[in-house]
């Protein structure tokens, strides 16, 4: 995968336009859904009765001209109805394409509609490492032109090539029957020869707008990330560095795009020169036929109308081809994520988690990110219900690891994992994340008031519900000060608010959603010390009488709890409670002794009033591993 734009090549493997066309047919015949097929057939009788009288409207124009030519009429009637009819025959043709717009639009809108939830359906039901490797701006950008691409491919295919397609015969067989075949072969090579040209160029400028896209994502993405990361930027003054990224990126695409507009003029170009050269060629030989006598000048003013309604869609064909072909192009990088494979998936016939006590065991538990690099081997424990159990350890020890895995982000390699003796990967992933809550170490919130990322725990729940939940996590009083209360906006990510209140409302969202389980990661390791004794307190009241897993830096926040174990390198060194692994005098003591010093230190430097800081640093510096493992 590019470091700067998804690519989901490295997913699915290269998909052709005929691949994508068949992928999406069925949406615009959607089964159940007589209603749209209804509007589908319609539509196509509209279209069809629309070129219909647009192939009727230059007899009308022939008549009026032959009435006119040379000949006396009373009261010039014939010409008046010839040309009446011309009038209403070109209102008629534009009606019945504006009906045939309107009837379609809620097939194509649904279509889009429908196409759009699935992706994004899709995304979510991929896996964690799938989202740990994706950037959130080029991602957005292939599901936004997909779904626009959808749009442009209807509208560009449906209604201009289809419609064009069958005039075009129409047109070819008139002058076959009425003419000669001289006049329908030159119609129909002038035509092959502007599609070929128009064709073969476009094909060969495709790759430029590729490039474009490329570029654009890249852009997109390096602008995105670096507002996401506003506040680092200034922290490290580095507006200078972003703007260079981003320019250079924006540098890449302005050469894609001259390259795109350049090229474009030789298409254009080309394409006057075969419609020249088909006009010549037909308006020479309806010359001749009314010199000879053969055709009225009528004829010649009806085979000049054929040419110019037929060449006015002709024209803009180099252009429709080009929007067909970049639609297809971001259709086909959008369905590529519906092709990507989920890499946890329910079995077939799993079946709903039945929590009774909430009970967790792991089993002989091994796992790794990469099959080369094991993260955890053969760990085993077992969490009574209603008890809690601690893990501890050095960074990259693989304790958040066991977060994920037990909310089944990824399976095991070996072993099991058991919630009330149900191995995770018989039953769905949604009823056992479901009886988990969890209170991450940095909640990210929505850009949303505190109600609804309160309400996030459970979506039904009423207004009486939340306000309870919030004065449970004791953020009441916080919220009561705010001007706008629970309709006070969050920010993005939560960044309105501080460590403490963002925490607060994480525990509200967990006590809403009421589960059977608690899994609190590193949950105060960056707050305060005394942010952390009321977040502590916070957590003792959530977790009463129910099973709980903490994964601990800090070791002050886990001596309360039932069971502590020591991981290190992947593997439990020690295990017990806090004063049987005081007492043991090993690596928990150790870690113990270090920390308690740290916070000494601080203590001191604190009454003396100095302006210091004085990090915990790890725990043990000889236990070092990448962030993956954590």
């Amino acid at each position: 995968m590019s470091s700067t734009t998804f690519d989901a090549h490295r997913y699915a493997g290269r998909r052709t336009h005929l691949a994508t066309l068949r992928t999406f047919m069925p949406y615009l015949w959607p089964e159940g859904r007589i209603d749209l097929r209804t509007r589908v057939v319609i539509a196509v009788a509209f279209l069809v009765g629309a070129k219909i009288a647009n192939v009727f409207v230059p007899f009308l124009y022939k008549g009026a001209v032959d009435a006119l030519e040379g000949r006396i009429t009373p009261l010039i009637v014939v010409p008046v109805t010839m040309i009446l009819g011309y009038g209403v025959a070109r209102v008629l043709a534009q009606a019945l394409g504006e009906l045939r717009d309107a009837v379609f639009a809620k097939v194509e809108q649904h279509a889009v509609r429908t196409l759009g939830l699935k992706v994004f359906n899709h995304l979510h039901a991929l896996s964690l490492r799938f989202h740990l490797e994706r950037q959130t701006g080029g991602l957005s950008r292939v599901v936004e032109r997909g779904t626009q691409g959808i749009q442009r491919l209807l509208d560009f295919t449906l209604f201009n090539i289809a419609p064009t397609i069958f005039e075009m015969l129409l047109v070819c067989g008139i002058m076959l029957v009425r003419y000669d075949e001289w006049f329908a072969l030159a119609v129909f090579l002038t035509i092959v020869c502007y599609i070929a040209w128009t064709f073969s160029v476009t094909e060969w400028r495709t790759k430029y707008r590729r490039e474009m896209n490329q570029t654009d994502s890249e852009a997109n993405t390096k602008a995105v990330d670096s507002l996401l990361n506003y506040e680092t930027v200034k922290y490290f003054n580095n507006e200078g560095h972003e703007s260079r990224r981003f320019d250079s990126a924006l540098a890449r695409y302005e050469r894609a795009a001259v390259k795109s507009h350049t090229t474009l003029s030789l298409l254009n170009v080309g394409q006057g020169f075969v419609i020249a050269g088909g006009l010549i060629a037909v308006m020479t030989m309806a010359a001749n036929g009314v010199v000879d006598g053969t055709m009225t000048l009528g004829d010649f003013v009806l085979v000049n109308t054929f040419l110019v309604q037929l060449y006015i869609p002709l024209n803009m064909l180099g252009f429709v081809y080009r929007e067909i072909k970049q639609a297809l192009v971001d259709m086909e990088k959008m369905f590529e994520l519906l092709f990507v494979n989920a890499e946890v998936q329910d079995k077939p016939g799993a079946q709903p988690l039945a929590v009774a006590q909430g009970a967790i065991e792991f089993d002989r538990v091994s796992f790794g990110y990469d099959p080369r690099r094991p993260i955890l081997f053969d760990v085993s424990f077992r969490i009574p219900a209603g008890k809690s159990l601690a893990i501890v350890g050095a960074s990259g020890a693989g304790k958040s690891t066991m977060s994920r895995l037990l909310f089944r982000f990824y399976d095991v390699t070996e072993g099991a994992i058991r919630i009330d003796g149900q191995d995770l990967r018989d039953v769905t992933q949604s009823s056992l994340r479901s009886a988990i809550g969890i209170v991450p170490q940095d909640t990210v919130l929505f850009n949303d008031t505190i109600a609804y990322n309160v309400r996030y725990g459970r979506p039904d729940a009423t207004e009486a519900e939340v306000v309870q939940a919030a004065r449970l996590a004791h953020i009441d009083g916080f919220i009561a000060e705010l001007p706008d209360g629970y309709k006070a906006m969050v920010g993005e990510r939560g960044l309105k608010l501080s460590g403490g209140e963002k925490q607060r409302v994480s525990i509200a969202r967990t006590i809403l959603k009421n589960p059977k389980i608690l899994l609190f990661d590193e949950a105060t390791s960056a707050l305060d010390s005394h942010t952390e004794k009321e977040i502590q307190a916070n957590l003792r009241e959530v977790s009463a009488n129910r099973t709980t897993l903490m994964i601990a830096h800090r070791l002050s926040t886990v001596i309360d709890a039932d069971e502590i174990i020591v991981l290190d390198h992947g593997r439990i060194v020690e295990r017990g409670t806090h004063p049987e692994l005081l007492a043991r005098d090993g690596r928990y003591a150790a870690m113990w002794a270090k920390q308690q010093e740290a916070a000494r230190r601080r203590e001191e430097l604190a009454a003396l009033g100095e302006d210091a800081e004085v990090g915990l640093g790890p725990i043990d510096t000889a236990a070092k591993a990448p962030a993956a493992a954590q």
